[in-house]
């Protein structure tokens, strides 16, 4: 399968430059995280997707909208592909209120509210991530599976920090990172 991080979004370009939290919830993309969400879209064009697995926060949503576009594959909502709960920006939209902006995506398997309502410890996105690697290495067709996800989550499948917008292959039949450095 294939993990991309999501493009740029108001809380990144506000935590970098001043290192706190903005108190953003649910932030969109940036007009550069948008052109990063097309620049990935265009690039995985020859990589044969069958489907995109995307997380509910917004920044994941939006960023998928380009490729889903391009490549006319469906889309399926994941709350296990969900960025670690840490900052204001891990508050998502309610269910009703994505419904709204993303009519043609089925959220009806997910809760009103979504996301925890407290810190999200290390091992619990670990657990998390392991659970979804086993669940996709069940699938025939995790290798056709664009996963369009966060920082924190793909860091837990591959032991890699990615930038916004970057993609990198994960085979989920391979075992997980032994050591997983949280630092951005």
């Amino acid at each position: 399968m294939i993990l991309l991080r999501h493009g740029q979004s108001e809380f990144n370009v506000h935590i970098t430059a001043t290192r706190r939290d903005p108190g953003i919830a649910d932030p969109a993309l940036t007009e550069h995280g948008h052109m990063q969400a097309e620049q990935a879209a265009r690039s995985l064009l020859d990589q044969n997707i069958g489907r995109i697995v995307v997380s509910p926060y917004a920044r994941a949503l939006q960023t998928a909208e380009p490729v889903a576009r391009l490549l006319e594959v469906p889309v399926f909502v994941h709350t296990a592909v969900r960025e670690r709960y840490g900052y204001a920006c891990d508050i998502g939209s309610r269910r009703s209120e994505l419904r709204q902006r993303w009519p043609d995506h089925d959220f009806s398997h997910i809760d009103e509210v979504w996301w925890p309502d407290e810190d999200e410890p290390a091992d619990s996105v670990i657990a998390r991530a392991a659970a979804f690697r086993t669940e996709m290495a069940a699938r025939p067709d995790w290798s056709d599976t664009l996963v369009v996800s966060h920082w924190g989550f793909i860091l837990c499948m591959t032991g890699q920090n990615v930038a916004n917008g970057q993609w990198l292959r994960c085979d989920p039949t391979e075992p997980p990172p032994a050591d997983i450095v949280w630092r951005s």
